[in-house]
């Protein structure tokens, strides 16, 4: 058994939301929102960071073949750049509440920064990704479909090993930024190289067929 909660707040439906991509350099941030059955179980469920990149691509289908209502939304990297990557975080799992097909009678979100949505209550939980399944399921979903994005942006921009680091701030990513430059969908307010002074950066490299790589988080579903 995973030992993770069903429920924190003794209200039903509840729903766990969490988010992926927050630290990364280039790429959206994207969040995800699950609502589960109250006798929901899988054993295997746990924090996406604690588990593998294959076992949170088995994961994702069971989840959202069995979850009462999931949704993924993102906040693209222009908007985390004129909101900051708090806001941006918090407005990510806002629309990923917003697009659910079920209404929840509360809301639970891994941290300890959250902001009302509507009428719903809701309770932030440091590590809640790791204490509770429907919090857990979230984590999964979002990074998931994150990286397969990434994956796919990859293709335009291959010099930045999206596909290998996801847009995280690793070494070969930052060189990368020294040696090309920034593209279009890079965070210009991180600190892309990691020096304590910033240093200017080429001016932002357009993807090809700029503007025509459609989010897939514009209709990714929800179940219900």
């Amino acid at each position: 058994m995973s030992g993770l909660k069903i429920n924190y707040s003794g209200l039903y439906p509840e729903c766990g939301c969490d988010e992926a991509g927050r630290g990364c350099l280039a790429g959206p941030v994207v969040a995800a929102a699950v609502i589960l059955a109250p006798d929901f179980e899988c054993p295997q469920l746990n924090d996406s960071k604690q588990l593998s990149e294959k076992e949170r691509d088995a994961l994702r289908p069971f989840i959202e073949q069995n979850a009462l209502a999931w949704a993924v939304a993102e906040v693209d990297n222009r908007e985390i750049d004129e909101i900051n990557i708090l806001n941006a975080s918090i407005l990510a799992m806002q629309r990923a509440i917003a697009k659910l097909s079920l209404k929840p009678a509360y809301i639970i979100v891994d941290g300890n920064k959250f902001k009302s949505y509507g009428d719903i209550p809701h309770q932030t939980i440091v590590k809640g990704d790791a204490k509770y399944l429907s919090i857990a399921a979230a984590s999964v979903l979002a990074k998931t479909h994150r990286d397969e994005l990434m994956v796919t942006l990859h293709k335009y921009f291959p010099q930045y090993s999206w596909d290998r680091n996801k847009a995280y701030p690793t070494m070969a990513h930052r060189q990368a930024i020294v040696k090309y430059g920034v593209t279009d969908l890079h965070r210009l307010t991180f600190n892309l190289t990691g020096e304590k002074q910033v240093p200017v950066v080429k001016k932002r490299k357009k993807r090809k067929s700029a503007g025509q790589i459609e989010s897939p988080f514009d209709t990714v579903t929800k179940k219900g």
